[in-house]
């Protein structure tokens, strides 16, 4: 199992934690409201990155996506969603301003974006369908795995939160820090149009 675990690491952690929706939103967070304003968005996003997991290995997303009118319909609102948190980010005001009285986006913004973010879906699906942990028992290979790639969704998404407060620290002029905050908003609508006009 060790080496099967590391294989499944080796996959998930580059996938998983590549620029995507989720991914791009925290970095986003990060350098326009910094670590401590960002935690109730990343508990957002953990949680309901952990629920698209879950719907994996209980077999719900195969049933959802079953339905072709149900998929189109998550896929406007996603989207919709996603621009709004985009205009979030755009908008927020720098780190040195004197007026921090903008509220960062909670806890449901990030469990939304994570349940409507469609890399999740198909990397989480990757990776937890293209590996086994525990042969010939379905049950504890399940939680193995979601034991294992719970680590992964953990480490990335904290990961990539830190990384954009660190860049704020040296976003803070007015004027590279608007520049920033309106290049990650328009990476994060690159990543959700990649994510779903991709494979």
């Amino acid at each position: 199992m060790g080496n099967d675990l590391v294989l499944l690491w080796l996959a998930a952690f580059p996938l998983m934690g590549s620029p995507g929706p989720a991914t791009m939103s925290l970095a986003g967070m990060g350098i326009a409201f910094g670590v401590r304003k960002g935690l109730p968005y990343l508990g957002g996003i953990l949680f309901g990155t952990f629920a698209v997991l879950v719907m994996i290995a209980t077999g719900v997303t195969g049933l959802i996506l079953a339905e072709p009118a149900v998929v189109r319909v998550l896929t406007v609102l996603a989207a919709a969603y996603i621009l709004y948190l985009a205009w979030k980010i755009a908008t927020a005001p720098i780190l040195s301003a004197t007026d921090r009285r903008a509220a960062a986006p909670a806890f449901s913004s990030g469990l939304v974006l994570a349940i409507a973010n469609p890399k999740a879906f198909a990397a989480i699906g990757a990776v937890y369908s293209g590996n086994t942990l525990v042969e010939g028992a379905l049950l504890l290979d399940a939680l193995a795995k979601i034991s294992a790639l719970t680590l992964v969704i953990l480490t990335v998404n904290s990961a990539w939160l830190a990384f954009g407060s660190s860049l704020s620290s040296i976003l803070s002029n007015p004027r590279s820090g608007r520049i920033a905050n309106v290049i990650f908003a328009c990476l994060l609508i690159l990543s959700v149009a990649f994510a779903l006009l991709g494979p």
